[in-house]
């Protein structure tokens, strides 16, 4: 797309939220960060000081003489909140004046548009629809994602962390974060939205976008690479593939793990341990069928009759 083409797709109303959540989040992983060393200062200072660990706690922001020990919530938080909702409230008004919903007209089985995207909110399982199967995309990747936020309470271990920022203290917890939220969901509702374009086809910035384009790309699966066509030969090839990966991979990042995260790993149990294993390599598999997708133009990595990965 050209830059005129840029500037369209990125001042339509229902674009607007993608747009803004860039520097919103760059600001807010700026200010957690800023917090964090600032905490990060205070926790060595109070090791390395025994007597002052003693009569200070550790704050959201790093104690300083003259500071109060509490604060309260009248009016300190009370008067944020205020503020916030007030700000917020102008922010809504004015962009409901300013921008129209994005309404189109009513729905005509003759005239489809294309490309076809969903709200900006589901264009990151839009964009995993095309490397996994519709139920792997559509059903088992969005409740996956689910069970692990709800089990991360349950699988995480470590004691610190509670109540105020560090990144010397959660590492391991925020790296995944990031990974997770940023590099993964994020990036796929970037791709989504500046990226695809009719036919959901991948334009570069800078490339129009031609909505008579045709691109003819031969997608093949792993076992059609490497000449295994005969079942049960696909099926049980896949099968060892899928295996090994959660084998080999599973070794490696227990590694990874026992070595940069020993203290984790000691308070561990064996569900928390293998649950956690499980779910990182569930993660770790997205960019890596990604990849594969657009690198080597591999569709499935195992085949059967009755489901394909």
């Amino acid at each position: 797309m050209d830059w005129h083409q840029l500037w369209e797709i990125a001042s339509a109303p229902d674009n607007v939220p993608i747009v803004a959540i860039m520097p919103l989040l760059v600001f807010y992983l700026w200010l957690a960060w800023r917090q964090a060393r600032a905490n990060d200062r205070l926790i060595g200072q109070l090791a390395a000081d025994p007597a002052l660990a003693k009569t200070h706690h550790r704050k959201t922001w790093p104690f300083q003489a003259g500071w109060q020990k509490e604060i309260h919530v009248w009016p300190f938080l009370l008067r944020v909140e205020f503020l916030a909702a007030i700000i917020v409230t102008i922010i809504l008004m004015v962009w409901s004046i300013t921008l129209n919903a994005p309404l189109e007209e009513p729905a005509n089985p003759n005239l489809t548009m294309n490309p076809a995207k969903a709200p900006w909110y589901f264009l990151g399982l839009q964009e995993m629809l095309v490397y996994f199967d519709p139920w792997i995309a559509g059903v088992v990747m969005p409740t996956l994602i689910i069970i692990g936020l709800m089990a991360i309470p349950y699988i995480d271990p470590n004691p610190l962390g509670s109540g105020y920022y560090t990144l010397k203290q959660r590492r391991f917890s925020i790296a995944t974060f990031l990974f997770g939220f940023v590099v993964l969901w994020v990036s796929m509702i970037v791709i989504g939205t500046f990226i695809r374009g009719p036919g959901w086809m991948w334009f570069w910035p800078g490339q129009t976008w031609d909505h008579n384009k045709l691109v003819y790309e031969v997608n093949i699966d792993l076992h059609e690479m490497l000449g295994i066509h005969a079942q049960p030969w696909v099926g049980l090839f896949g099968a060892a593939v899928v295996g090994g990966y959660f084998l080999i991979g599973g070794l490696l990042v227990h590694h990874l793990f026992k070595r940069y995260q020993p203290k984790d790993y000691q308070r561990m149990s064996f569900l928390q341990y293998n649950t956690l294993m499980m779910l990182l390599l569930l993660m770790i598999s997205l960019p890596i069928k990604m990849l594969l997708r657009l690198a080597l133009h591999i569709k499935y990595v195992w085949v059967t009759p009755w489901f394909n990965v």
